[in-house]
């Protein structure tokens, strides 16, 4: 393959995590945000979900699979986080932010 002249890559690097973004944004078809935590309110073990919403806020339905690897992807991708508080991912531009219309559940 030629070099390019130019001295810009080809393919320049834009990061890890909007390039997570958009292959979430591909993954599940009109979704505008996903919610990643460990304590799923609908269950009392702890354990890695995700919620997809789209731009109104209504949710997207994920099969079980899904659920759990777009947590792990978001969860990998993010180990800095502090993942005592669910985090919602935005989607258009891959910024993550503590959601803080949850309360903490205690164990």
């Amino acid at each position: 393959m030629p070099a390019a002249t130019s001295g810009t890559l080809a393919c320049p690097d834009t990061g890890a995590r909007p390039r997570l973004a958009a292959k979430l944004a591909d993954m599940i078809p009109g979704a505008a945000a996903v919610t990643v935590g460990f304590t799923d309110p609908v269950t009392q073990w702890p354990h890695a979900y995700a919620r997809a919403t789209d731009a109104a806020g209504r949710p997207i339905r994920l099969t079980p699979v899904a659920r759990r690897v777009v947590a792990r992807w978001v969860v990998r991708a993010h180990p800095d986080a502090d993942w005592s508080r669910p985090h919602t991912l935005d989607l258009a531009d891959g910024q993550l932010a503590v959601r803080t219309d949850t309360a903490v559940r205690g164990r």
